[in-house]
């Protein structure tokens, strides 16, 4: 053996071989550095897949909105209206208390002011802490963590997911600064029965802004993140309160509060007072039903399905709150004993087509019916502004008259409201004191077309029938549109179409609509200059004049359908144009006046005007007979026309004697009827002044109707809110034939008295059932007289 261990190793190596591969040093260290290597290779590749699924901008951090949910706000940013789990009140930085921000670090991320997204010392002290208190005593995650988790990610327990989040966090601390996530975080954390963020929570749970919580109450809320329906005072006090309780300790330990003051907080009791969280408050009800309904048309279905929307509208809350104001008052003032239940206003800046205020009816809850935007009505006499608009335009004076005298146009028979004629009278005197005949005349030198298109061009939408009765309001319109149409005056004829948008943003903050103003000019300046003189006499000296305001110039028109059923005042400033309607959404007459509606108009724009520096109108054109006009006037040719024999112009019919309206007008001339009514004058020229001191002793104010006459039929009351056909009344006796009347002035442009026409190739369409035609009959020959028609009530009555 010893000669065997002196054979030398090489000797011994050429017999034996050499040692297996994995007995060499070399292979082990190699197979250590390909391991090493793999495993950062591998490491390295799902390092990569991992930020590939990450997003690559922390900016969704500062503005993330919930999914499910959509914010409406005022033009002021007061939130109106918000649906799902949305925060209400979000706070800056330094609107929320020190204790408040210290309370949630002591329990949520001592750390927070050290680390960089995550606390490796707080997992492992955290993890201790759990397992020597065998519960949940503090939470592993960084608030920067929690905060990633809130805005990128879901809830879902698994690895994967808690990569994505530390990851994330880490990217949040590299863009943000520490106040920025602090503040994100106390405005988007959960903390149960509904709130989101501390401000929600502070009201939810104590109604009281975060600026007036004790110390307790601040460390109740801290308490609450990691479980809040298992530490919510409503459901557990006890539990609440020794959570509560582990919070004070702990900001005692941390030196954020005395160990005077976490004895004193911690032997208060607990103390709660519940209100419902602020989301669920909603203010301009119709307003924020109709941005619902308009959300549709500027955003796509898919953004629209998962929402997570911000609504940024063009309501001035001050302004709405006035009309609120305006319609309940208007309602409970005046519809009891005028016989109207409901009431609507909208304000639109006409410069830009914004809604400022918007009033659908008396209660929303009741029933979400917009009388704004979904009711249908004949406008009456506000729609005779159309008319005349496309009279001055076609070139006619202001001062262009026509005899005010009974009148039939292929068998149809406008009658003015209070039964008298006036004689020759302008279209400007015409327009002041609302008089039906000449506004029919009128419209038969201008032709229905030219008015069609100009009512369109203004800003109607709904479709206008072309029938005689069309001057006097016979087509059914929305408040909205009206409205509008009249804003294109204020804006010396440029017409913006109205909107309650004026952005849309989605959950990252990024602007998907944004409000596209386009100006188009319906009329040319001179024309609106004039038409908007002429309405400013509607107000000074007419049937306006209760919408007369202290300090500046106001225009408009009053309107009132077939038996008073519409009652409407449309009138604007240069900066503002509002409308208002009342009535019934059974269409049931009322017993009302459109003088009510122009003092709604007036109270309302008192308050909005409080503030608005005055501006005065555009001065009307020196030139106003002979001038061009920029359209072309197209005459309706009637198969027959006639005036019937008048003795005087001031004549006032049986018909008339037998009204018992209390709407009916009276003035200083008409004594032998103001003893049986007890309601204002439409015609305030006579029996008011237009000065703003005496209008204020003056003004009319409506008073409780007498008892009425039993001529009129009982309604049929409709259930669901409609605008069926005016109801007619019974003919007339038909009177006999008159003899021919006498030749009119030839100085004056004016329908000849009698007259047989060659059939127009296109009969007129049929009257509206406001106005009843007669049966038809041959044309007599010329000498002989005409047959008398059949009488038939206004469409318009005002």
């Amino acid at each position: 053996m010893n000669g065997i261990k002196g054979i030398p190793s090489t000797l011994v190596k050429s017999f034996v071989g050499p040692p297996p591969i994995y007995r060499r040093r070399k292979f082990w260290v190699g197979i250590g550095m390909a391991g090493i290597s793999g495993g950062a290779i591998a490491f390295g590749l799902g390092w990569q897949a991992l930020e590939e699924t990450l997003p690559e901008s922390t900016e969704d951090v500062l503005t993330y909105i919930r999914d499910e949910t959509i914010t409406v706000k005022a033009a002021d940013g007061t939130i109106l209206q918000q649906i799902g789990p949305a925060t209400h009140d979000n706070l800056k930085i330094w609107e929320i208390p020190d204790r408040l921000k210290q309370a949630f670090i002591s329990i949520e991320d001592q750390r927070f002011e050290n680390h960089s997204g995550l606390d490796y010392q707080g997992i492992i002290r955290a993890a201790f802490s759990n397992l020597l208190a065998r519960d949940v005593v503090e939470g592993g995650s960084t608030i920067t963590q929690q905060l990633a988790r809130i805005v990128y990610f879901d809830q879902q327990q698994t690895l994967g997911r808690k990569l994505k989040e530390m990851r994330m966090a880490q990217k949040i601390e590299q863009d943000l600064e520490k106040d920025q996530i602090l503040e994100r975080y106390l405005n988007l954390v959960y903390l149960g029965s509904g709130a989101y963020g501390v401000a929600d929570a502070a009201w939810v749970y104590f109604s009281k802004p975060v600026t007036e919580l004790t110390l307790p109450e601040m460390a109740t809320l801290a308490a609450l993140p990691p479980a809040p329906s298992e530490y919510s005072p409503f459901i557990n006090r006890k539990i609440a309160q020794d959570r509560r309780n582990v919070v004070l300790r702990r900001m005692q330990k941390n030196g954020y509060i005395t160990e005077g003051e976490a004895d004193a907080a911690i032997a208060t009791p607990l103390r709660t007072k519940r209100s419902n969280p602020k989301r669920l408050d909603r203010q301009a009800s119709y307003f924020t039903e109709y941005i619902q309904q308009e959300l549709p048309k500027y955003v796509p279905a898919d953004v629209l399905g998962k929402k997570g929307l911000i609504v940024e509208t063009t309501l001035n809350p001050q302004w709405q709150m006035a009309a609120e104001a305006a319609v309940a008052e208007t309602i409970e003032t005046y519809g009891k004993y005028q016989r109207f239940e409901q009431a609507a206003l909208v304000a639109i800046d006409p410069r830009n087509g914004q809604i400022k205020a918007m009033v659908g009816g008396k209660e929303f809850f009741d029933q979400q019916f917009n009388r704004v935007t979904q009711a249908q009505r004949q406008p009456g006499s506000t729609f005779k502004t159309f008319v005349y608009t496309t009279a001055i335009a076609a070139g006619f004076s202001p001062y262009q008259s026509y005899e005010d005298a009974p009148f039939v146009v292929d068998g149809y028979e406008p009658k003015n409201y209070s039964e008298k004629f006036r004689g020759w009278t302008s279209i400007r005197d015409a327009l002041t004191h609302s008089v039906n005949i000449v506004a029919v005349k009128t419209l038969i030198k201008v032709g229905w077309d030219p008015v069609v298109e100009i009512a369109e061009k203004m800003g109607i939408k709904s479709t206008l029938n072309k029938t005689y009765s069309l001057a006097l309001g016979a087509s059914e319109v929305n408040l909205l549109e009206l409205t509008s149409a009249y804003g294109t005056l204020a804006t010396q004829g440029v017409h913006v179409q109205p909107h309650g948008i004026r952005r849309i943003l989605d959950r990252q903050g990024k602007v998907i609509y944004r409000e596209q103003i386009q100006r188009e000019r319906a009329i040319d300046e001179d024309t609106a200059a004039i038409m908007t003189w002429m309405l400013r006499n509607v107000v000074t000296s007419g049937t306006g004049g209760n919408a007369q305001l202290r300090d500046r110039a106001v225009a408009g028109k009053t309107g009132t359908s077939d038996e008073a059923r519409d009652l409407w005042f449309i009138g604007y400033i240069p900066q503002l144009v509002t409308g208002v309607w009342l009535g019934n959404d059974d269409n049931q007459p009322t017993w009302g006046a459109s003088s009510t509606a122009a003092i709604t108009w007036h109270e309302f724009m008192e308050e909005a005007v409080e503030n608005m520096r005055a501006e005065d109108f555009p001065d009307r054109p020196d030139k106003l007979d002979g001038r061009e006009g920029t359209i072309e006037a197209k005459p309706i040719e009637p198969k027959k026309t006639y005036t019937k024999k008048s003795n005087t112009t001031n004549q006032t019919s049986s018909r008339s004697r037998r009204r018992s309206r209390s709407t009916s007008t009276y003035n200083s001339r008409s004594t032998s009827r103001s003893t049986s009514r007890s309601y204002s004058p439409r015609r305030s020229s006579s029996s008011r002044s237009s000065g703003g001191s005496s209008r204020s002793n003056t003004r009319s104010q409506p008073q409780p109707a007498p008892a009425r006459s039993s001529r009129r039929q009982a309604p049929v009351r409709n259930t669901a809110p409609s605008n069926p056909p005016p109801r007619r009344s019974a003919p007339a006796p038909k009177p006999a034939s008159p003899a021919p009347a006498p030749a009119q002035p030839a100085a004056v442009s004016a329908p000849p008295v009698e007259r047989n026409t060659v059939p127009a190739p296109v009969a007129p369409p049929p009257a509206p059932p406001a106005s009843r035609k007669a049966a038809p009959e041959p044309a007599p020959a010329a000498p002989a007289p005409a047959p008398a028609p059949v009488t038939a009530p206004p469409a318009s009555e005002e």
